[in-house]
């Protein structure tokens, strides 16, 4: 690789990074063709983007992209993938699920919501992250609440009024 398609390759990586709002660098070294494919498509799926890079070019788009990232220059020895995903937690449970059958891919760093998480110890953690979407189910859930309690609360008396009304009806005939 000439020096001109590694600096395109940098601009790419860097480019990727600030249009993408989280980003996970994870290990997928060791795994047959048949299990990485099933991982790329589990990728597809989900709309995460899948992309395996070479440190070094990897070390230089983060450099170049906004943001510190410096955090993560520890992590970048060995096989490094990144998964791109517009839903915070989407690549940390994709991780977690195949970590489980095949014990790769392995996490070793992440980017979510503007902050940095280094080692696999963070997992857990990633998984627990509320999407956007999930918070404003919560949200709305909440919201509807209340109106639920005043609607069930003003229907509750009526009813009982009309059993009444009914009896003495019956009582009167």
């Amino acid at each position: 690789m000439n020096k001109q398609e590694k600096q395109t390759q940098v601009d790419s990586i860097s480019k990727r990074i600030s249009e993408t709002p989280h980003f996970y660098l994870a290990d997928i070294s060791g795994l047959n063709a048949d299990v990485t494919y099933q991982l790329r498509k589990a990728c597809h799926k989900q709309g995460i983007k899948l992309s395996v890079v070479k440190n070094t070019l990897l070390q230089r788009a983060l450099d170049n992209a906004e943001g510190d990232y410096s955090e993560m220059y520890g992590v970048l020895k060995g096989n490094t993938s990144m998964l791109f995903s517009e839903v915070g937690n989407a690549p940390a449970k994709l991780i977690k699920e195949f970590s489980k059958k095949y014990e790769k891919p392995l996490l070793k760093a992440a980017s979510v919501e503007e902050c940095i998480y280094v080692g696999a110890e963070h997992l857990s953690a990633l998984v627990d992250i509320k999407s956007k979407d999930e918070l404003i189910g919560e949200i709305i859930g909440l919201l509807q609440s209340p109106a639920k309690n005043v609607i069930s609360a003003l229907q509750a008396p009526g009813r009982g009024l009309a059993g009444i009304l009914q009896t003495l009806a019956e009582k009167g005939e």
